[in-house]
């Protein structure tokens, strides 16, 4: 079947449209936003795999999102953003229209208050992830170090090649990644297939239990001892597969609640001689670098950001803030972990092109982390008011 056929056929292009309309109007009843924009990007698509060892594989894909960022200049004229996004395999399976409206109005009374927010100053110190931004960070610093292929680069820093069978993470921590799945704790996750691009089934593959590290994610290229692939040789169209992450599975087997957190968190910063630490909320993405021939470190890219102060004052938003560090380092400050369990949705690029990637952790507490400023972005004053949405 024609592919344009089957989009129509799940797709009512004038409907949407008017629902998009209606999801970035709350947009127009702020002057101080200097962008807001809403995009519903829907594919189709059929990839075949055949090999000379007789394996003929069709898989039909298709999936919907919705994205949504918006803007504010902030007081000294750096702007500050803000996203949203939306995951389902079919149009029909996104939130109702009300929950996306309640969600962007809620953004715009965000992106109001960041206008006039403090620009943070490099800090080091304890620090609370929440969910997302958790899911994140284990994409980062772990997901991509345990990936098979590295291990065979020598010019690749290697973290963990030596490392199976030893403690890597803290003994309540399992990390497992699972393109079985479509859906996790009731919601759709993007990292799901029943074949790898190598005509490998798709399966379960727990790589830390307790804290101790198992095994990689292989593709079909071996390494010594894993000399078969568990599903996770992956690539974009007209890439080479290598042993890419799928659905990232953070569990905890010892959970706290949120405010056991916050009063771990202040027991730290008066333990540090801290005034307050931060509450990193969301998260718009970030990256890593493995190689021997730069720093080992990782970025993350956080869009809301709160100091939490050991007096007891009220959380402050901040912004200007980007989380850096070094994976060792990093791991060995894990102290706890929630009960809560929240999902990133995003793509992945490497070496083998983008790919769709979801993560889901627990929020965490870490004992101390490190941030630096983000880089700033100016944009010029206005000269005319914006039009309303009722001119013509």
């Amino acid at each position: 079947m024609n592919s344009f056929c089957v989009a129509s056929s799940i797709f009512n292009q004038p409907s949407w449209e008017e629902k998009i309309k209606k999801y970035s109007s709350p947009f127009l009843k702020n002057p101080d936003l200097i962008e807001g924009d809403v995009t519903l990007t829907v594919s189709v698509g059929r990839k075949y795999f055949v090999s000379s060892e007789g394996t003929r594989i069709v898989q039909n894909f298709t999936s919907a999102y919705i994205n949504v960022s918006a803007s504010v200049r902030a007081s000294d004229g750096d702007i500050a953003p803000l996203h949203l996004s939306y995951y389902a395999p079919l149009p029909a399976g996104l939130p109702a229209d009300e929950a996306i409206i309640t969600d962007v109005e809620a953004m715009v009374g965000v992106l109001k208050k960041l206008k006039d927010a403090p620009l943070a100053e490099p800090y080091s110190g304890p620090a609370i992830l929440y969910a997302p931004t958790a899911g994140v960070f284990f994409h980062e610093i772990f997901g991509h170090r345990i990936e098979g292929h590295r291990l065979k680069n020598e010019f690749d820093g290697q973290t963990f090649k030596a490392k199976v069978g030893e403690e890597v993470l803290p003994k309540t921590l399992n990390v497992h990644f699972d393109p079985t799945l479509e859906k996790v704790d009731g919601r759709f996750v993007n990292g799901s297939y029943k074949y790898d691009d190598e005509g490998i089934s798709s399966k379960k593959v727990t790589v830390v239990e307790k804290g101790v590290l198992k095994t990689f994610l292989m593709s079909r290229t071996p390494l010594e001892n894993l000399p078969h692939s568990n599903g996770h040789g992956r690539a974009s169209l007209g890439a080479t597969p290598v042993s890419r992450q799928s659905n990232l599975i953070v569990e905890t087997t010892k959970s706290y609640s949120m405010d056991d957190l916050r009063k771990m968190l202040i027991k730290e910063c008066k333990k540090q001689g801290k005034q307050y630490g931060y509450f990193f909320k969301e998260v718009v993405g970030g990256f890593t670098v493995t190689d021997r021939y730069n720093p080992n470190a990782f970025n993350i890219f956080p869009t809301l950001v709160y100091r939490i102060y050991a007096d007891g004052r009220q959380d402050e938003l901040v912004r200007g803030v980007d989380l850096i560090g070094t994976p060792l380092a990093m791991f060995a400050e894990i102290q706890a972990a929630a009960g809560d369990r929240d999902i990133f949705i995003g793509f992945c690029g490497a070496e083998s092109g983008s790919v769709p990637v979801s993560a889901a952790s627990p929020s965490v507490f870490v004992r101390r982390i490190e941030t630096q400023k983000k880089p700033r972005q100016y944009q010029e004053t206005t000269l005319l008011a914006r039009p309303s949405a009722n001119d013509h």
